[in-house]
């Protein structure tokens, strides 16, 4: 059984501090040049800079290989799991595994309002009338109120995921949420991330080898055909294609 931890806060250097970081680091790793640090590379960088308790991986729990690929420099790390009330039971298994199998601390974030609560105020299924609503809900408001105790996050953002992420740097300053925002996996694609899961045995997600290879609510996630985008299968059918934590 997982349970649900609060966030671990730590005394924050100022946001002038933090953006300097930012910016030297970009220089520092070669973010976005022919010699760009490798993934571990750029983990390095912040086990050297910051504290475990000051650091957080946010993960969707399609895979564990960017939480292993951190807790490889810094154990113990929190990993931020945006608990919405829609995940798939898979996606469950998937985090309660990754308590077990990694030196990592689960840290369950959940929305102010269960499902029931939001339904009784905006009427069931927000999500297929308004998901850009619903997802500033259940996964924006929350994760930017658990972030506040840190100075920096690791988020698996791919430049091969859609255009909007082809020039995602290492490193960048989080301006909306006040931190840090590292990308160590930026240049990886969909099959270095199954390779490194593969080799490390780090958990993934059952679904993924049912087509799923973007794994959101179960409401809003459908499996994609072999060459589509990846994701594809996240809100079907509509023009939305980011849920907020990334613009």
């Amino acid at each position: 059984m997982t349970v649900s931890l609060a966030p671990r806060i730590a005394a924050k250097r100022s946001a002038d501090e933090l953006r300097a970081l930012a910016e030297e680091a970009n220089l520092a790793l070669g973010s976005l040049t022919d010699h760009e640090a490798s993934p571990a590379e750029v983990v390095r960088w912040v086990a050297e800079n910051f504290a475990p308790e000051a650091t957080a991986v946010a993960c969707s729990m399609a895979d564990a290989a960017l939480p292993h690929l951190v807790a490889e420099q810094l154990p113990g790390v929190d990993v931020l799991f945006l608990d919405t009330g829609y995940h798939f039971a898979e996606t469950y298994a998937t985090r309660d595994e990754v308590q077990r199998a990694l030196d990592v601390r689960i840290v369950d974030i959940t929305p102010e309002q269960t499902v029931a609560e939001q339904d009784a105020e905006f009427g069931a299924k927000l999500f297929e009338r308004d998901p850009g609503l619903c997802c500033a809900r259940r996964k924006v408001a929350p994760l930017q109120e658990a972030l506040t105790g840190y100075e920096l996050w690791f988020t698996g953002v791919r430049r091969d995921e859609a255009p909007t992420r082809t020039n995602t740097p290492l490193v960048t300053w989080d301006e909306r949420n006040g931190l840090i925002k590292v990308n160590p996996v930026a240049s990886w694609s969909f099959d270095d991330l199954m390779e490194y899961a593969a080799d490390h045995k780090a958990p993934v997600n059952l679904l993924v080898g049912f087509g799923y290879p973007s794994i959101g609510c179960e409401p809003c996630t459908k499996p994609v055909a072999p060459g589509e985008d990846p994701r594809s299968g996240r809100w079907a059918g509509l023009s939305k294609t980011e849920c907020g934590l990334h613009e």
